[in-house]
């Protein structure tokens, strides 16, 4: 597993019983988590330092109850990137910490790849790999079917010192997206995507996981250019192995050579030895 053990205002405090208490800079929030099926609260004392609580409903859904009264965004950096945090709808925050496993990977290949580099960035959300990449030296584009996420997106980029940086943003489904740039012949030398289990494109296009990874990643290979540098799909879709990912991609890029890993990511718990399992990837790289 690969463990975002690098930050400095993100941290788990404590987890059991179905929630973590995170600090996120100075803010502290409880928020559900369904791998954290053990019971036993490590530091129960500290549970009451919780600015807020994402609280699920037993009709669906769930909404925030807040001890204290927050800001309505705040920032928290890592290294030398700056995001903006907001609480939102179903537990999120606009952020998943354990993605700068990921980060710190795209920053080291672009940098040392001594050269100009392209990157494709698909349900790009709020961002994270987008001013990681950008911030290493590439060019990016962003894609992602929100018109609001992007905008969070565009306050990450400015936030971080980059908004001069080479940076498109576009607001489209990934597929037909995908399609065009084919048409009129643009090359990536990276491309990152990280697909929901399902979701609505902005016209109403229906994306499942297990119906249409494989057709995108198709796609994408003919999108990359004559060097590319990697390929990295992130999933949170329940029941996927990391072996999938890495099948799909060996079956979509054994004829480029390189090296295929796959595994988890995740995050671990201060002042212990567990670890919270947060994700998988698949990764090709050149």
């Amino acid at each position: 597993m690969n463990i975002a053990n690098k930050w400095e205002d993100y941290e788990i405090i404590d987890m059991a019983d179905g929630e973590k208490l995170e600090r996120w800079g100075n803010i502290y929030l409880i928020r559900p988590d369904p791998q954290i099926i053990w019971k036993n609260k490590s530091f129960p004392n500290k549970w009451n330092m919780a600015n807020a609580r994402y609280e699920r409903s037993s009709s669906g859904g769930g909404a925030w109850k807040y001890n204290k009264k927050l800001p309505e965004s705040w920032k928290v950096k890592y290294k030398d990137l700056t995001f903006n945090i907001k609480p939102m709808g179903f537990k999120h925050t606009g952020l998943f910490p354990e993605q700068a496993v990921n980060w710190d990977y795209m920053i080291d290949k672009i940098k040392n790849a001594k050269r100009e580099i392209k990157v494709l960035n698909l349900f790009a959300y709020t961002g994270g790999a987008s001013v990681a990449c950008l911030s290493a030296g590439a060019s990016v584009c962003h894609v992602d079917s929100s018109k609001g996420m992007t905008l969070w997106a565009k306050e990450n980029v400015e936030s971080s010192g980059l908004i001069d940086k080479p940076i498109r943003f576009i607001v489209d489904d990934v597929i037909k997206f995908v399609g065009r740039e084919i048409r009129r012949g643009n090359k990536y030398d990276a491309i990152i995507m990280d697909p929901p289990s399902y979701g609505r494109g902005k016209n109403g296009e229906v994306w499942q996981f297990e119906n249409n990874i494989n057709e995108l990643v198709e796609l994408c290979t003919k999108v990359l250019s004559d060097k590319p540098l990697f390929f990295l799909i992130n999933s949170y879709t329940t029941g996927i192995s990391s072996k999938v990912l890495e099948n799909i991609l060996y079956l979509n890029l054994k004829n480029k050579g390189g090296n295929i890993t796959s595994g988890e990511i995740g995050l671990p718990m201060t002042n212990s030895k567990l670890v919270l399992p947060c994700g998988i990837y698949g990764k090709w790289e050149n």
